[in-house]
């Protein structure tokens, strides 16, 4: 069964139950196996200039998770998609920038699915396009799979993580390291 990695992401409403509610409602999908999760993070939001975000309100909660799962990658995303939409998730009319900076209850994004290269445009990119990217990405799956090689990029998650140009901040989050189970 090939196994799945999940960004997980919110920074509006109670971002907590969001994300633990978010990873319950996987656990349910017929064909998905929650099989980890990473610590919790805060993270500046990349609208913000690297470091000069003083309203920590704004900031998001990420993680990873691991699933194993008989879905192909086209009906996964259906699946995260409606658990976002299930949850509050709204996707705003605008420029690709404007949406891609929006504020957000909830983000689920494919970042990989095994060792597959998916490209649909405008659609389904696995692995995700901007993760290499993506200190607030990147931390958290270096929790669950820090010797995962990138199947393009022929370079591991820790790897990555050691490389990330990306300024802004990311930090762990307060939070009990099994903050996925009540």
């Amino acid at each position: 069964m090939p196994r799945a990695f999940l960004s997980v992401g919110s920074n509006l409403g109670d971002r907590l139950a969001l994300l633990r509610e978010a990873v319950q409602r996987l656990a349910r999908l017929e064909a998905v196996q929650v099989v980890g999760a990473s610590r919790l993070y805060e993270a500046e939001p990349w609208e913000s200039e690297p470091g000069r975000t003083r309203d920590e309100t704004s900031w998001y909660l990420n993680c990873v998770i691991a699933v194993e799962t008989t879905l192909p990658p086209r009906a996964l995303l259906e699946r995260v998609q409606a658990i976002e939409t299930a949850l509050g998730r709204t996707r705003p009319a605008g420029t690709p920038e404007a949406r891609r900076f929006a504020a957000r209850t909830l983000d689920i994004d494919i970042l990989f699915y095994g060792r597959d290269v998916v490209s649909v445009p405008d659609d389904l990119h696995i692995p995700h396009l901007l993760l290499a990217e993506r200190a607030f990405v990147l931390r958290p799956l270096a929790d669950l799979a820090p010797d995962f090689e990138h199947p393009t990029l022929y370079r591991t998650v820790r790897e990555l993580l050691q490389d990330v140009a990306d300024e802004h901040e990311v930090r762990a989050g307060d939070y009990p390291v099994r903050w996925f189970e009540d």
